[in-house]
């Protein structure tokens, strides 16, 4: 019986996860570049009262066993990996990748980041940088004078200057994927940083070889997560915490009954 009480609890408490992980979701609906996560659930441990496969005689054995669970653990947050719907914003240095890929950011510490947010200005020196100052590596610097900013798909970066009738190459702004995009480290600001889980990044073109999304210019990836489902995922969250919650209730009528036969 007391086991009854626990194990609820256990379900009540991943619940909780549950909706916190929904709720960081359904807030960053519209943060530029943010991809959701779902919760991730595992058992455990089982009590074992009769093993499968013991031996019931000499000449058979147990076909099915008798185990009771106790309980669920959430296992992890997984990252969810489809494309957001791309936004025009008519800003030449607002970039969206169609595809696979991360831009390249240059942290304050010297190490590299990876977003999906597009979203570039020029620093006082003509260097494209995030919102937050954090270069884009390869670092693309756009003249001051330039009179128009042009990307291709590839991710090269022409300008047109006054007085020349033919575009200048500035670089090219390279893109980077992982084996496993879900085991990066997400450190906030659309940042996530690689892992032993997400393996080395593998740099590449845009729309080259290694099989790395297109950048398209003058637009941006809107988030990809999906309210209707978070909504109905809010919902299942809450009927299985309601209902954990009566196995609790229940559990504790029928340990008071058992009192009360004891008196």
């Amino acid at each position: 019986m007391f086991h009854a009480l626990y194990t609820a609890a256990t379900g009540m408490t991943a619940q909780e996860i549950n909706l916190d992980n929904i709720a960081n979701n359904l807030a960053n609906s519209g943060t530029t570049g943010f991809q959701s996560r779902r919760v991730q659930f595992t058992d455990l441990l089982y009590q074992s009262e009769v093993m499968p496969g013991a031996a019931a005689t000499q000449q058979t054995t147990v076909a099915a066993g008798l185990q009771i669970g106790l309980g669920t653990l959430p296992g992890n947050t997984e990252i969810t990996q489809t494309q957001g719907d791309l936004s025009s914003t008519g800003n030449p240095l607002d970039f969206a990748i169609q595809g696979t890929g991360f831009f390249q950011i240059l942290m304050p510490n010297n190490q590299i980041g990876y977003t999906r947010a597009g979203s570039f200005q020029p620093n006082y020196q003509g260097t494209l940088v995030t919102a937050n100052g954090n270069e884009l590596q390869p670092a693309i610097t756009i003249p001051p004078n330039a009179t128009n900013v042009t990307v291709g798909s590839d991710g090269t970066v022409s300008v047109t200057l006054p007085g020349q009738t033919q575009a200048s190459q500035m670089g090219v702004i390279q893109l980077a994927s992982f084996a496993n995009p879900g085991g990066l480290n997400s450190i906030g600001s659309n940042i996530y940083l690689p892992t032993t889980a997400s393996g080395e990044p593998v740099v590449g073109t845009a729309g080259g070889s290694e099989g790395l999304g297109t950048i398209q210019q003058g637009m941006l990836e809107q988030s990809n997560v999906n309210t209707v489902d978070e909504f109905v995922s809010m919902i299942l969250a809450q009927r299985s915490y309601e209902a954990n919650s009566r196995v609790v209730k229940a559990a504790d009528e029928m340990l008071q009954q058992l009192n009360q036969l004891a008196q």
